[in-house]
């Protein structure tokens, strides 16, 4: 059976770029660290990486940490600092703040004190896009980064979190990404590593490979490549709302990433319509990455105000320029037949 992944913002499938840069990394035997030819090599390739974020990032003059990953980039950036945000932040996110700020119903989020404050560029399971206040202490950018047009020095927060695999880089490699001067106290103390902000010997091969993948998207955006991304989404939505008129397509009134779709029939679990998609071929996830194995209603969906039974029926679909009309309609197919016999079983 051949099977179809539209789970992209899970992780993204590693682009061919960063898998060209990371096995050239791999022949460096340098530590960046060290003084001599062979760890002046190794340096070169991470700041090579951190140039080509930065340019991708529009955040030329900030500065950039690079981390294990998302997570410990917003622990990194986020802890003892008391900040506030909101239900539907990120878990890796939600574990450091007051999540006092208030959610409308269309998933949408008020802000009164952005100094203070914690507030993503997009979500991962709905795919809405925030309009973030300037003076934001922190916005999370891991799924808006790549998808959407993004100028971190015109965003005027002051650090913003970034992960390699949500863009076709590796997985185990992020940033913080930081005004210049702001100060930033270490969480990992040891050998000083990124300017003292972040000890341990960089993770070379895989900022290699963060470096490429961000120069990609770049492209990509200059490009256009995500407006057919949008149209075959919308035509996706179209399709399912035609077949299934209680289906409830949430944020689109909204902008949204320009490849998710999160779907709720209510009383449909969510946990069942992964397997039985994944039993028909098709990678879909019910919630975040990090929470995909939990059963359980999703969090975001119950800030926004639905019931329980409606946040534990979501689904989430999302793709990539590389994905084909053929397979997206291919798991419409499977989706609306499916949706048919949970409809038969309920009547």
């Amino acid at each position: 059976m051949r099977r179809c992944y539209l789970d992209y913002n899970a992780t993204a499938p590693l682009r061919a770029e960063a898998r060209t840069a990371m096995i050239a990394a791999m022949d460096q035997v340098g530590n960046p660290s060290s003084v001599h030819a062979e760890g002046r090599a190794a340096k070169a390739i991470v700041e090579k990486a951190r140039g080509q974020i930065a340019t991708a990032f529009g955040a030329d003059g900030a500065d950039i940490v690079f981390t294990s990953g998302a997570t410990e980039a917003a622990a990194l950036a986020c802890a003892g600092r008391g900040l506030q945000g909101a239900d539907i932040e990120h878990d890796a996110v939600a574990a450091w703040i007051q999540p006092d700020h208030l959610v409308r119903a269309d998933g949408t989020v008020e802000i009164t004190e952005p100094e203070t404050s914690v507030l993503q560029m997009a979500n991962s399971e709905t795919g809405i896009v925030q309009s973030l206040p300037k003076g934001l202490a922190v916005t999370d950018a891991t799924q808006a980064f790549g998808k959407l047009p993004v100028a971190f020095n015109w965003l005027g927060a002051d650090m913003a979190l970034i992960s390699a695999h949500k863009i076709g880089g590796p997985k185990g490699v992020g940033a913080v990404v930081l005004r210049r001067g702001l100060d930033l106290p270490a969480q990992i103390k040891g050998g000083g590593q990124e300017s003292g902000r972040r000890s341990g010997t960089e993770n070379v091969i895989g900022i290699a490979g963060f470096g490429a993948a961000a120069k990609a998207v770049q492209r990509d955006l200059d490009q256009g490549v995500w407006e057919p991304v949008r149209e075959l989404r919308d035509a996706l939505e179209t399709r399912l709302a035609d077949e299934a008129p209680d289906a409830i397509c949430v944020g689109k009134e909204v902008p949204r990433l320009p490849n998710t779709t999160c779907i709720a029939v209510p009383g449909w679990k969510g946990a069942t319509q992964v397997m039985q998609m994944d039993l028909g071929g098709y990678a879909v996830s019910a919630g975040s990455a990090c929470s995909s194995g939990k059963v359980k209603q999703s969090r975001v969906l119950m800030a926004m105000g639905f019931d329980e039974i409606t946040a534990s029926s979501a689904i989430r679909v999302s793709f990539g320029p590389t994905t084909k009309t053929e397979e997206v309609m291919g798991f419409a197919d499977t989706w609306i037949a499916q949706y048919k016999k949970f409809k038969a079983r309920a009547a």
